[in-house]
């Protein structure tokens, strides 16, 4: 019974701490976004309640003189207002699939269409002389929140588990797509984020912001911070104020695994030899975009018999690699082009001597071939002297959130023990 003694300081100093934190970083909470527009009862700008709504879904086949003829204009009342409109919204750019509403008078007349740019925006159309159009957007709230993942299964299932978006993963991936392999994760690894999440009518649209991640693993941090220096560059730092953006990214495509490792000494799968596999296989849907992991130059984009389609890439003096397999080539793509880091170069496929879809991804460093999953990176643009204050009390401040959380979760874990 002694370890009981202390769990009355155990707990003050589990509250001190979590007051401290309050006191330096201020309560996070949800705040209106300026929007353009009117409240929401009024949001269309005329008495709609005066006239009967119906909601559609813009079909195939459909342009909006159509739906508007569909809607009891005539061809030329539909030229007529489409002209009148032209530079307000260009009509050609409807969607199929995107939601639009009618609103009719009593007498069956088509006065108002209103068309669904996305979740947040829409225009408006008069559909009476005067013909008009404008745009409206509807409320959205913007929330600063925290989320403590431990990944149990993978980051898509036990972050969507943790209350958490897929957008936030997706922000997650680009910050850390230079420092954490994602298809390596494992399990115990853990993530820790403060976001701005967005929210309109009830459902997430944007995360806007991540303003502190910091992802642990076997032992090791790796925190992130968001510190914008106003000079179009970098905004995401670790904590020596190095960038999170590097020459390289770590892998050339999203939301796969790795189903054969780097190595000299493996049999093949379909010659069944014992020879050298100096890549990484990332098995992939059919169809899954490949980027190049920095910029630099195609050298060439061929079928090269047992590795299918393939695209070769010099990035420097030091650095090259290539992209086995492939369904086909970006459009565009070949021999002598430029590209950009994260550019779209070609698609999986199972080309040449393949089992079935995947990606076979080569590095050589200095001609001679490297695990891509243990090339290191140098850091590039660097934070300014004159912001290493300003930075580290950013990096400090966000700090202590998430200190104060965790002393917020040991202080419930010790208040269910007593």
């Amino acid at each position: 019974m002694d370890r009981y003694r202390y769990i009355p300081l155990i707990v003050l100093m589990l509250l001190s701490i979590a007051g401290c934190g309050r006191r330096e970083t201020g309560t996070e909470g949800p705040e209106e976004e300026t929007v353009s527009g009117p409240a929401p009862q009024s949001l269309w700008y005329f008495a709609a309640d005066s006239l009967s709504v119906e909601e559609n879904k813009v079909r195939n086949g459909d342009f909006f003189s159509t739906i508007l003829i569909r809607n009891g204009l005539s061809a030329r009342e539909a030229y007529l207002l489409s002209e009148a409109c032209d530079s307000v919204f260009d009509v050609k750019s409807i969607r199929v699939g995107n939601s639009y509403r009618t609103w009719t008078a009593p007498s069956g007349r088509t006065e108002y269409l209103a068309y669904d740019i996305d979740r947040i925006r829409s225009v408006v159309f008069r559909c009476q002389p005067p013909y008009s159009a404008f745009f409206v957007e509807k409320q959205v709230m913007t929330e600063t929140k925290y989320i403590d993942v431990s990944i149990r299964s993978s980051l898509w299932n036990d972050m969507i588990a943790g209350g958490g978006s897929p957008l936030l993963i997706l922000s997650l991936s680009d910050i850390y797509a230079w420092t954490i392999d994602f298809f390596g994760l494992q399990k115990g690894d853990r993530f820790r984020v403060v976001y701005d999440e967005k929210t309109c009518d009830g459902e997430v649209v944007a995360v806007d912001t991540v303003r502190y991640a910091l992802f642990s693993a076997q032992g090791e941090d790796y925190p992130a911070v968001m510190f914008d220096q106003k000079d179009g560059g970098n905004i995401y730092w670790n904590e020596k104020g190095e960038s999170m953006r590097k020459a390289f990214l770590k892998a050339p495509l999203h939301y796969s695994r790795i189903s054969s490792g780097f190595t000299y000494a493996r049999r093949h799968p379909i010659t069944r030899k014992v020879q050298p596999h100096t890549g990484v296989d990332y098995a992939a849907p059919a169809g899954t975009p490949v980027v190049t992991i920095g910029d630099g130059v195609v050298t060439s984009a061929r079928n090269e018999g047992a590795g299918g389609n393939t695209v070769r890439i010099r990035h420097n003096s030091v650095y090259s690699t290539a992209y086995l397999h492939l369904s086909r080539y970006a459009s565009g793509l070949k021999a002598g082009k430029r590209v950009k880091q994260g550019e779209v170069i070609g698609y999986v496929g199972s080309t040449g001597r393949s089992t079935g879809p995947h990606l076979d991804f080569r590095v050589w460093k200095n001609g001679s071939p490297i695990n891509p999953l243990k090339m290191e990176s140098p850091p590039a643009e660097p934070l300014k002297e004159e912001n290493r204050q300003a930075f580290a009390e950013t990096m400090e401040k966000y700090r202590r959130m998430v200190l104060r959380d965790e002393a917020s979760y040991m202080l419930e874990e010790m208040l269910e023990v007593l």
